[in-house]
């Protein structure tokens, strides 16, 4: 990166379904709707990033990696495909 780049830092959004502090179920719901994107859309579609953008400032990290190891061993214990 160069020494002239500026570093844009941002956080989810406010979302009117999860208004409460505790945001949860809107990090659980935001790496469904991103698996489910991606799988009904591509990688490449560019709406999906947002719910990725999402999930990664508000989700623990050690809750994504655990979801990402069950979703590879078809053991994740909510549907994160179409």
């Amino acid at each position: 990166m160069s020494d002239n780049a500026e570093i844009k830092l941002e956080t989810a959004p406010f979302d009117a379904r999860f208004p409460n502090t505790n945001q949860s179920k809107h990090c659980w719901q935001a790496y469904g709707d991103y698996y489910k994107c991606i799988d009904a859309r591509g990688e490449d579609f560019a709406p999906c990033q947002q719910f990725k953008k999402t999930f990664m400032s508000i989700c623990p990290e050690a809750w994504v990696s655990r979801w990402d190891e069950q979703r590879e061993d078809g053991t994740i214990p909510f549907k994160v495909t179409v």
